[in-house]
């Protein structure tokens, strides 16, 4: 939770279970750059993505992660992504 930087655990808001620690039902995502990539290239990248979006992707990866500052982590790979393609 340090990593996390709550200072406060609200019982609403953060909950353990087992190993994962969730914000609001959503799995908190520790700040490693490399799973959070691949979780927004799942997202993003899929075959039977016909969208290339920023708010798409976050809706869905936000449907099932939370970290601080994903918003902006997904327009950053949308953007990268869109302009080499």
């Amino acid at each position: 939770m340090k990593k996390a930087r709550v200072k406060v655990i609200q019982e609403k808001e953060w909950k353990m279970e087992g190993k994962l620690v969730l914000k609001e039902g959503k799995v908190y995502i520790l700040k490693n750059e490399e799973l959070r990539t691949e979780i927004i290239q799942l997202h993003h990248d899929v075959p039977v993505a016909e969208y290339r979006e920023k708010w798409k992707t976050v809706e869905l990866v936000t449907r099932n992660y939370w970290w601080p500052g994903i918003t902006r982590e997904v327009g950053q790979y949308v953007g990268v992504t869109c302009v080499s393609e």
